[in-house]
Protein backbone atom coordinates (compact mmCIF):
# COMPACT_ATOMS: atom_id res chain seq x y z
CA UNK A 1 0.00 0.00 0.00
CA UNK A 2 0.98 3.70 -0.82
CA UNK A 3 2.83 5.26 2.26
CA UNK A 4 0.01 8.54 3.83
CA UNK A 5 1.52 11.81 4.97
CA UNK A 6 -0.02 13.81 7.44
CA UNK A 7 -0.30 17.74 7.01
CA UNK A 8 1.39 19.76 10.06
CA UNK A 9 -0.41 22.52 11.67
CA UNK A 10 2.13 24.97 9.66
CA UNK A 11 0.46 23.37 6.50
CA UNK A 12 -2.93 23.86 6.95
CA UNK A 13 -4.95 26.84 5.66
CA UNK A 14 -8.72 27.59 5.35
CA UNK A 15 -10.61 26.09 2.42
CA UNK A 16 -8.36 23.01 2.45
CA UNK A 17 -10.35 20.06 1.36
CA UNK A 18 -9.95 16.53 0.91
CA UNK A 19 -12.49 13.61 -0.05
CA UNK A 20 -12.49 10.09 -0.48
CA UNK A 21 -15.42 7.87 -1.78
CA UNK A 22 -17.33 4.48 -0.97
CA UNK A 23 -19.80 1.94 -1.88
CA UNK A 24 -21.40 0.74 1.08
CA UNK A 25 -22.15 -2.51 0.90
CA UNK A 26 -23.86 -5.45 2.47
CA UNK A 27 -20.37 -7.25 4.21
CA UNK A 28 -19.79 -3.13 4.94
CA UNK A 29 -23.14 -3.26 6.82
CA UNK A 30 -22.89 -6.64 8.74
CA UNK A 31 -19.22 -6.28 9.89
CA UNK A 32 -20.07 -2.82 11.03
CA UNK A 33 -23.13 -4.44 13.12
CA UNK A 34 -20.99 -7.15 14.39
CA UNK A 35 -18.75 -4.71 15.84
CA UNK A 36 -20.65 -1.93 17.41
CA UNK A 37 -22.70 -4.44 18.53
CA UNK A 38 -25.78 -2.47 17.07
CA UNK A 39 -28.17 -4.73 15.52
CA UNK A 40 -31.38 -2.73 14.98
CA UNK A 41 -33.63 -4.23 12.37
CA UNK A 42 -33.97 -1.24 10.06
CA UNK A 43 -30.10 -2.35 9.23
CA UNK A 44 -29.89 -5.78 9.16
CA UNK A 45 -31.87 -8.40 7.66
CA UNK A 46 -32.00 -12.32 7.63
CA UNK A 47 -29.33 -14.14 6.15
CA UNK A 48 -28.49 -16.42 3.64
CA UNK A 49 -26.62 -19.30 3.56
CA UNK A 50 -22.95 -17.89 3.39
CA UNK A 51 -23.33 -14.35 5.26
CA UNK A 52 -26.08 -12.01 6.83
CA UNK A 53 -27.48 -10.32 4.06
CA UNK A 54 -28.74 -6.40 3.55
CA UNK A 55 -31.83 -5.81 1.20
CA UNK A 56 -31.89 -1.75 0.83
CA UNK A 57 -31.57 -1.55 4.44
CA UNK A 58 -30.63 1.64 5.89
CA UNK A 59 -26.91 2.07 7.07
CA UNK A 60 -26.13 2.46 10.60
CA UNK A 61 -26.26 6.21 11.13
CA UNK A 62 -22.41 6.33 12.70
CA UNK A 63 -20.67 4.29 9.23
CA UNK A 64 -21.10 7.30 7.65
CA UNK A 65 -19.43 9.30 10.78
CA UNK A 66 -17.04 6.75 11.10
CA UNK A 67 -15.89 7.64 7.25
CA UNK A 68 -15.17 11.14 8.41
CA UNK A 69 -13.13 10.05 11.17
CA UNK A 70 -11.31 8.07 8.71
CA UNK A 71 -10.58 10.97 6.39
CA UNK A 72 -9.34 12.91 9.20
CA UNK A 73 -7.12 10.47 10.45
CA UNK A 74 -5.21 9.57 7.06
CA UNK A 75 -6.00 12.69 4.92
CA UNK A 76 -6.76 15.80 6.27
CA UNK A 77 -4.78 16.39 8.94
CA UNK A 78 -3.87 12.69 8.91
CA UNK A 79 -1.84 10.50 11.15
CA UNK A 80 -1.05 12.34 14.17
CA UNK A 81 -4.30 14.18 14.29
CA UNK A 82 -6.45 14.52 17.78
CA UNK A 83 -10.29 14.33 17.71
CA UNK A 84 -11.29 16.67 19.90
CA UNK A 85 -15.49 16.61 19.00
CA UNK A 86 -17.82 15.81 16.48
CA UNK A 87 -21.41 16.72 15.54
CA UNK A 88 -23.68 15.64 12.89
CA UNK A 89 -27.03 15.90 11.28
CA UNK A 90 -28.50 13.16 9.06
CA UNK A 91 -30.56 14.24 5.95
CA UNK A 92 -31.78 10.85 4.60
CA UNK A 93 -31.12 7.66 4.59
CA UNK A 94 -27.87 5.69 3.34
CA UNK A 95 -28.74 2.02 2.01
CA UNK A 96 -26.73 -0.47 0.75
CA UNK A 97 -25.29 -0.36 -2.83
CA UNK A 98 -25.33 3.91 -2.73
CA UNK A 99 -21.89 5.77 -3.68
CA UNK A 100 -21.20 8.34 -1.10
CA UNK A 101 -18.83 10.84 -1.38
CA UNK A 102 -17.15 12.12 1.79
CA UNK A 103 -15.68 15.45 2.38
CA UNK A 104 -14.05 17.52 4.80
CA UNK A 105 -13.42 21.22 4.35
CA UNK A 106 -11.40 23.41 6.82
CA UNK A 107 -13.00 26.68 8.31
CA UNK A 108 -10.94 27.55 11.01
CA UNK A 109 -7.27 27.36 11.66
CA UNK A 110 -5.87 28.32 15.21
CA UNK A 111 -1.63 27.86 14.93
CA UNK A 112 -1.00 28.65 18.81
CA UNK A 113 -3.13 25.82 19.63
CA UNK A 114 -2.80 23.59 16.95
CA UNK A 115 -6.52 23.24 16.68
CA UNK A 116 -8.04 23.02 13.44
CA UNK A 117 -12.05 23.49 12.32
CA UNK A 118 -13.81 21.64 9.72
CA UNK A 119 -17.32 21.56 7.75
CA UNK A 120 -17.87 17.98 7.02
CA UNK A 121 -20.20 16.15 4.41
CA UNK A 122 -20.92 13.23 2.95
CA UNK A 123 -22.86 13.46 -0.15
CA UNK A 124 -24.96 10.40 -2.56
CA UNK A 125 -24.61 10.03 -6.11
CA UNK A 126 -26.69 13.01 -6.82
CA UNK A 127 -24.62 15.61 -5.04
CA UNK A 128 -27.45 15.28 -2.84
CA UNK A 129 -26.50 16.51 1.56
CA UNK A 130 -26.79 12.90 3.95
CA UNK A 131 -25.03 14.14 6.17
CA UNK A 132 -23.20 16.99 7.43
CA UNK A 133 -21.69 18.24 10.93
CA UNK A 134 -18.52 19.77 11.95
CA UNK A 135 -15.36 18.26 13.44
CA UNK A 136 -12.41 20.30 15.62
CA UNK A 137 -9.02 18.45 15.83
CA UNK A 138 -6.01 18.70 17.28
CA UNK A 139 -3.50 18.87 14.17
CA UNK A 140 0.15 17.91 14.54
CA UNK A 141 3.24 20.11 14.82
CA UNK A 142 5.83 17.34 13.05
CA UNK A 143 5.76 15.94 9.62
CA UNK A 144 4.68 11.55 9.63
CA UNK A 145 4.40 9.42 6.60
CA UNK A 146 3.62 6.04 7.36
CA UNK A 147 2.65 3.53 5.50
CA UNK A 148 -0.82 2.04 6.67
CA UNK A 149 -1.26 -0.87 9.55
CA UNK A 150 -2.32 -3.90 7.73
CA UNK A 151 -5.51 -4.72 8.87
CA UNK A 152 -6.93 -8.86 9.33
CA UNK A 153 -9.27 -10.36 7.12
CA UNK A 154 -12.78 -10.93 7.47
CA UNK A 155 -15.12 -13.27 6.89
CA UNK A 156 -18.80 -12.62 7.61
CA UNK A 157 -21.19 -15.77 8.53
CA UNK A 158 -23.42 -16.80 10.90
CA UNK A 159 -22.90 -20.23 12.78
CA UNK A 160 -24.44 -23.15 11.62
CA UNK A 161 -26.75 -21.51 9.01
CA UNK A 162 -26.36 -24.30 6.71
CA UNK A 163 -27.39 -26.58 9.17
CA UNK A 164 -30.81 -24.13 9.10
CA UNK A 165 -31.19 -25.08 6.40
CA UNK A 166 -31.20 -28.85 6.66
CA UNK A 167 -33.73 -28.20 9.52
CA UNK A 168 -35.93 -26.30 7.52
CA UNK A 169 -35.93 -29.35 4.64
CA UNK A 170 -35.91 -32.32 7.50
CA UNK A 171 -39.16 -30.57 9.13
CA UNK A 172 -41.23 -31.15 5.94
CA UNK A 173 -40.55 -34.75 6.44
CA UNK A 174 -42.63 -36.92 9.22
CA UNK A 175 -40.98 -37.33 12.53
CA UNK A 176 -38.40 -39.93 12.99
CA UNK A 177 -39.55 -42.48 16.22
CA UNK A 178 -36.11 -42.27 17.63
CA UNK A 179 -35.00 -44.26 20.91
CA UNK A 180 -33.10 -42.10 22.86
CA UNK A 181 -30.72 -44.24 24.93
CA UNK A 182 -29.72 -43.69 28.67
CA UNK A 183 -30.65 -40.11 28.44
CA UNK A 184 -30.24 -39.54 32.21
CA UNK A 185 -28.11 -35.71 32.02
CA UNK A 186 -29.38 -32.44 31.00
CA UNK A 187 -27.96 -32.33 27.69
CA UNK A 188 -29.04 -35.77 26.32
CA UNK A 189 -32.53 -35.45 27.31
CA UNK A 190 -32.51 -31.67 26.98
CA UNK A 191 -31.72 -32.74 23.28
CA UNK A 192 -34.00 -34.92 22.48
CA UNK A 193 -36.87 -32.83 23.98
CA UNK A 194 -35.55 -29.98 21.97
CA UNK A 195 -35.17 -32.42 18.64
CA UNK A 196 -39.38 -33.22 19.31
CA UNK A 197 -40.12 -29.47 19.61
CA UNK A 198 -38.20 -28.88 16.13
CA UNK A 199 -40.31 -31.83 14.46
CA UNK A 200 -37.14 -34.07 13.93
CA UNK A 201 -38.26 -36.84 16.32
CA UNK A 202 -40.77 -38.93 18.31
CA UNK A 203 -38.66 -39.88 21.07
CA UNK A 204 -39.08 -43.52 23.42
CA UNK A 205 -36.67 -42.88 26.52
CA UNK A 206 -34.94 -45.87 27.18
CA UNK A 207 -33.33 -46.20 31.02
CA UNK A 208 -34.21 -45.85 34.64
CA UNK A 209 -37.55 -44.38 34.76
CA UNK A 210 -36.28 -42.70 38.08
CA UNK A 211 -33.24 -41.65 37.05
CA UNK A 212 -34.94 -40.10 33.55
CA UNK A 213 -37.68 -38.62 36.05
CA UNK A 214 -35.09 -36.65 38.52
CA UNK A 215 -32.92 -35.52 35.29
CA UNK A 216 -36.24 -34.32 33.86
CA UNK A 217 -37.32 -32.86 37.12
CA UNK A 218 -33.74 -31.01 37.58
CA UNK A 219 -33.64 -29.20 34.36
CA UNK A 220 -37.03 -28.32 34.36
CA UNK A 221 -37.76 -30.12 31.49
CA UNK A 222 -41.87 -31.85 30.47
CA UNK A 223 -41.94 -35.59 30.33
CA UNK A 224 -45.79 -35.25 29.63
CA UNK A 225 -46.82 -37.16 26.68
CA UNK A 226 -43.67 -38.85 26.48
CA UNK A 227 -42.86 -42.94 26.06
CA UNK A 228 -40.51 -44.41 28.83
CA UNK A 229 -39.14 -47.76 28.02
CA UNK A 230 -37.14 -49.03 31.70
CA UNK A 231 -33.95 -50.59 31.25
CA UNK A 232 -31.64 -50.77 35.12
CA UNK A 233 -28.78 -49.46 33.21
CA UNK A 234 -26.91 -48.33 30.19
CA UNK A 235 -25.98 -51.67 28.96
CA UNK A 236 -29.28 -52.90 29.49
CA UNK A 237 -30.56 -49.46 27.76
CA UNK A 238 -28.27 -50.29 24.84
CA UNK A 239 -30.08 -53.67 24.33
CA UNK A 240 -33.52 -53.08 25.01
CA UNK A 241 -33.26 -49.85 22.21
CA UNK A 242 -32.19 -52.49 19.48
CA UNK A 243 -34.44 -54.96 20.21
CA UNK A 244 -37.29 -51.47 20.02
CA UNK A 245 -36.05 -51.74 16.28
CA UNK A 246 -36.80 -55.33 15.70
CA UNK A 247 -40.27 -55.04 16.90
CA UNK A 248 -41.19 -51.71 14.70
CA UNK A 249 -41.36 -49.44 17.51
CA UNK A 250 -38.50 -47.28 16.88
CA UNK A 251 -36.69 -46.15 13.00
CA UNK A 252 -33.45 -44.74 15.11
CA UNK A 253 -31.34 -44.63 17.98
CA UNK A 254 -30.11 -41.26 19.28
CA UNK A 255 -27.38 -41.63 21.95
CA UNK A 256 -27.87 -40.67 25.30
CA UNK A 257 -25.17 -40.66 28.54
CA UNK A 258 -23.20 -43.71 27.56
CA UNK A 259 -20.19 -44.70 26.78
CA UNK A 260 -20.17 -45.29 22.01
CA UNK A 261 -18.81 -48.63 22.75
CA UNK A 262 -21.51 -49.82 25.13
CA UNK A 263 -24.13 -48.49 22.51
CA UNK A 264 -22.39 -50.33 19.53
CA UNK A 265 -21.71 -53.27 21.28
CA UNK A 266 -25.93 -54.05 21.19
CA UNK A 267 -26.16 -52.63 17.73
CA UNK A 268 -23.56 -54.69 16.35
CA UNK A 269 -24.56 -58.13 18.19
CA UNK A 270 -23.98 -60.72 15.75
CA UNK A 271 -27.34 -62.62 16.71
CA UNK A 272 -29.74 -59.54 17.92
CA UNK A 273 -28.11 -56.44 16.79
CA UNK A 274 -28.58 -54.06 13.85
CA UNK A 275 -26.08 -55.26 11.51
CA UNK A 276 -26.33 -55.00 7.71
CA UNK A 277 -24.04 -56.79 4.81
CA UNK A 278 -23.11 -52.72 4.97
CA UNK A 279 -19.60 -52.06 7.57
CA UNK A 280 -21.11 -49.37 10.41
CA UNK A 281 -19.16 -46.09 10.11
CA UNK A 282 -20.00 -42.44 11.29
CA UNK A 283 -20.04 -39.25 9.34
CA UNK A 284 -18.97 -35.71 10.61
CA UNK A 285 -21.43 -32.82 9.22
CA UNK A 286 -19.35 -29.98 9.58
CA UNK A 287 -20.84 -26.23 8.54
CA UNK A 288 -16.86 -24.43 9.00
CA UNK A 289 -16.33 -20.66 8.96
CA UNK A 290 -14.78 -19.25 5.43
CA UNK A 291 -16.37 -22.58 3.58
CA UNK A 292 -18.91 -22.42 0.90
CA UNK A 293 -19.75 -25.79 1.38
CA UNK A 294 -20.41 -28.04 4.53
CA UNK A 295 -17.90 -30.46 5.07
CA UNK A 296 -18.53 -34.02 5.91
CA UNK A 297 -15.50 -36.04 7.66
CA UNK A 298 -15.46 -40.38 7.80
CA UNK A 299 -14.39 -41.94 9.76
CA UNK A 300 -13.52 -40.46 12.94
CA UNK A 301 -15.21 -42.24 15.45
CA UNK A 302 -16.05 -45.98 14.79
CA UNK A 303 -13.32 -47.89 12.64
CA UNK A 304 -9.74 -47.68 14.41
CA UNK A 305 -7.70 -48.47 10.95
CA UNK A 306 -9.82 -49.45 7.90
CA UNK A 307 -8.56 -51.85 5.67
CA UNK A 308 -9.86 -52.06 1.75
CA UNK A 309 -13.31 -53.67 2.56
CA UNK A 310 -14.49 -51.44 5.34
CA UNK A 311 -13.11 -48.29 3.42
CA UNK A 312 -15.37 -49.15 0.38
CA UNK A 313 -18.06 -48.97 2.59
CA UNK A 314 -17.22 -45.66 4.77
CA UNK A 315 -16.88 -44.29 1.36
CA UNK A 316 -20.32 -46.36 0.11
CA UNK A 317 -22.01 -44.95 3.67
CA UNK A 318 -20.88 -40.98 3.30
CA UNK A 319 -21.86 -40.87 -0.29
CA UNK A 320 -25.34 -42.37 0.26
CA UNK A 321 -25.77 -39.70 3.29
CA UNK A 322 -24.98 -36.81 1.25
CA UNK A 323 -26.96 -37.42 -1.50
CA UNK A 324 -30.06 -37.78 0.69
CA UNK A 325 -29.47 -34.47 1.58
CA UNK A 326 -29.18 -33.05 -2.01
CA UNK A 327 -26.17 -33.18 -3.08
CA UNK A 328 -26.65 -35.03 -6.26
CA UNK A 329 -22.72 -35.24 -7.15
CA UNK A 330 -20.36 -35.48 -4.02
CA UNK A 331 -16.72 -35.17 -4.46
CA UNK A 332 -15.05 -37.70 -2.46
CA UNK A 333 -11.47 -36.71 -1.77
CA UNK A 334 -9.63 -39.94 -0.11
CA UNK A 335 -6.65 -38.17 2.35
CA UNK A 336 -2.97 -39.14 2.65
CA UNK A 337 -0.20 -36.83 3.23
CA UNK A 338 0.67 -36.95 -0.40
CA UNK A 339 -1.02 -36.51 -3.72
CA UNK A 340 0.96 -39.82 -5.43
CA UNK A 341 0.55 -43.09 -5.04
CA UNK A 342 3.77 -44.31 -3.28
CA UNK A 343 3.88 -48.17 -1.69
CA UNK A 344 6.14 -46.45 1.34
CA UNK A 345 2.24 -45.19 2.42
CA UNK A 346 -0.13 -47.48 2.07
CA UNK A 347 -3.30 -44.81 2.58
CA UNK A 348 -1.98 -44.11 -0.95
CA UNK A 349 -2.50 -47.69 -2.08
CA UNK A 350 -5.84 -47.56 -0.41
CA UNK A 351 -6.98 -44.70 -1.96
CA UNK A 352 -6.00 -45.76 -5.29
CA UNK A 353 -8.07 -48.87 -5.29
CA UNK A 354 -10.84 -47.20 -4.02
CA UNK A 355 -11.17 -45.07 -6.80
CA UNK A 356 -10.50 -47.75 -9.29
CA UNK A 357 -13.15 -49.55 -7.18
CA UNK A 358 -15.68 -46.68 -7.87
CA UNK A 359 -14.60 -46.97 -11.65
CA UNK A 360 -15.70 -50.56 -11.82
CA UNK A 361 -19.20 -49.86 -10.28
CA UNK A 362 -18.39 -51.54 -6.77
CA UNK A 363 -18.96 -48.12 -5.48
CA UNK A 364 -21.47 -45.93 -6.91
CA UNK A 365 -22.51 -41.97 -6.29
CA UNK A 366 -20.35 -39.29 -6.86
CA UNK A 367 -16.89 -38.30 -8.01
CA UNK A 368 -13.82 -40.05 -6.08
CA UNK A 369 -10.23 -39.34 -6.32
CA UNK A 370 -7.19 -39.84 -4.04
CA UNK A 371 -4.55 -39.96 -2.57
CA UNK A 372 -4.83 -36.22 -1.73
CA UNK A 373 -3.34 -34.47 0.87
CA UNK A 374 -5.94 -32.46 2.85
CA UNK A 375 -4.87 -28.82 1.30
CA UNK A 376 -5.22 -30.55 -2.31
CA UNK A 377 -8.72 -31.12 -0.94
CA UNK A 378 -10.23 -28.30 -0.18
CA UNK A 379 -8.14 -25.45 -1.39
CA UNK A 380 -8.14 -24.85 -5.04
CA UNK A 381 -5.24 -22.20 -4.80
CA UNK A 382 -3.40 -25.10 -3.40
CA UNK A 383 -4.33 -27.52 -6.65
CA UNK A 384 -3.53 -24.43 -9.05
CA UNK A 385 -0.16 -24.11 -7.20
CA UNK A 386 0.79 -28.14 -7.68
CA UNK A 387 -1.00 -28.79 -11.24
CA UNK A 388 -3.02 -31.34 -9.87
CA UNK A 389 -6.04 -31.33 -12.44
CA UNK A 390 -9.25 -33.06 -10.99
CA UNK A 391 -12.95 -32.93 -10.69
CA UNK A 392 -12.85 -33.48 -6.61
CA UNK A 393 -9.12 -31.78 -5.95
CA UNK A 394 -9.76 -27.61 -4.39
CA UNK A 395 -13.64 -28.70 -3.99
CA UNK A 396 -14.53 -31.81 -1.78
CA UNK A 397 -17.44 -32.47 0.14
CA UNK A 398 -16.48 -35.63 1.63
CA UNK A 399 -13.44 -36.16 3.41
CA UNK A 400 -12.29 -39.61 3.77
CA UNK A 401 -9.65 -39.96 6.36
CA UNK A 402 -7.03 -43.58 6.71
CA UNK A 403 -7.52 -44.00 9.97
CA UNK A 404 -9.45 -43.21 13.41
CA UNK A 405 -7.15 -40.85 14.95
CA UNK A 406 -5.89 -38.67 11.52
CA UNK A 407 -9.82 -38.16 11.11
CA UNK A 408 -10.95 -37.68 14.73
CA UNK A 409 -7.74 -34.81 15.06
CA UNK A 410 -9.10 -33.34 11.53
CA UNK A 411 -12.86 -32.88 12.93
CA UNK A 412 -12.04 -31.56 16.49
CA UNK A 413 -9.49 -29.03 14.67
CA UNK A 414 -12.15 -27.44 12.46
CA UNK A 415 -14.54 -27.69 15.37
CA UNK A 416 -12.25 -26.09 18.13
CA UNK A 417 -10.25 -23.96 16.25
CA UNK A 418 -11.86 -23.28 12.56
CA UNK A 419 -14.96 -22.63 14.83
CA UNK A 420 -17.25 -25.00 12.82
CA UNK A 421 -20.80 -26.18 13.75
CA UNK A 422 -20.87 -30.07 14.33
CA UNK A 423 -23.38 -32.79 13.66
CA UNK A 424 -22.68 -36.64 13.04
CA UNK A 425 -24.87 -39.93 12.34
CA UNK A 426 -23.65 -43.34 11.87
CA UNK A 427 -24.87 -45.12 9.08
CA UNK A 428 -24.37 -49.15 7.62
CA UNK A 429 -26.97 -50.68 10.55
CA UNK A 430 -30.82 -51.36 10.11
CA UNK A 431 -31.31 -47.59 11.23
CA UNK A 432 -29.55 -44.71 11.57
CA UNK A 433 -27.65 -43.80 14.69
CA UNK A 434 -27.35 -40.00 16.22
CA UNK A 435 -24.13 -40.85 17.22
CA UNK A 436 -22.83 -37.40 19.36
CA UNK A 437 -20.46 -36.96 22.11
CA UNK A 438 -21.72 -36.74 25.54
CA UNK A 439 -20.45 -33.26 25.69
CA UNK A 440 -22.19 -32.10 22.25
CA UNK A 441 -24.69 -28.93 22.40
CA UNK A 442 -28.44 -29.35 21.99
CA UNK A 443 -28.24 -27.84 18.78
CA UNK A 444 -25.88 -30.48 17.25
CA UNK A 445 -28.38 -33.32 18.33
CA UNK A 446 -31.03 -31.53 16.37
CA UNK A 447 -29.21 -30.85 13.39
CA UNK A 448 -27.99 -34.68 13.77
CA UNK A 449 -31.75 -35.78 14.44
CA UNK A 450 -32.38 -34.00 11.03
CA UNK A 451 -29.29 -35.87 9.18
CA UNK A 452 -30.86 -39.12 10.76
CA UNK A 453 -34.56 -38.16 9.63
CA UNK A 454 -33.32 -36.94 5.60
CA UNK A 455 -31.43 -39.78 5.41
CA UNK A 456 -34.09 -42.33 6.57
CA UNK A 457 -36.84 -41.44 4.52
CA UNK A 458 -34.59 -41.22 0.97
CA UNK A 459 -33.23 -44.93 2.02
CA UNK A 460 -36.74 -46.12 2.38
CA UNK A 461 -37.04 -45.09 -1.30
CA UNK A 462 -34.25 -46.65 -2.19
CA UNK A 463 -32.20 -49.79 -1.69
CA UNK A 464 -29.01 -49.85 0.69
CA UNK A 465 -26.24 -48.94 -1.72
CA UNK A 466 -28.79 -48.08 -4.71
CA UNK A 467 -27.40 -43.96 -5.56
CA UNK A 468 -30.15 -41.08 -5.54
Amino acid sequence: MDPIENRTIDEIGIGDRAEIERVLTSPDMALFATVSADVHPASLEDGDADRPQLQQSVAHGMWAGSLISSLLATQLPGPGTVLLGQTFRYHQPVRTGDRITVRVEVTGVDKKEARVELACLCLDAKGETVVSGQAEVQAPRTKIRRHPARMPGSRLKAPGVRFATLVEQARALDPLLTAIVHPCDDLSLGGAIAARDEGMIVPVLVGPVAKIEATAEQAGIDLKGVDIVDAPHSHAAAERAVALVHEGRAEALMKGKLHTDELLTAVLHKTGGLRTERRLSHVFALDVPGQDRTLFVTDAAINISPDLEALKDIVQNAIDMVIAIGVEAPRVALLSAVETVTGKLPSTLLAAAICKMHDRGQIVGGKIDGPLAFDNAISPAAVAAKGIVSDVAGHADILVTPDLESGNMIAKQLIHLAGASSAGIALGARVPIMLTSRSDTVDARIVSAALAKVFSHWRRQRPLGVPG
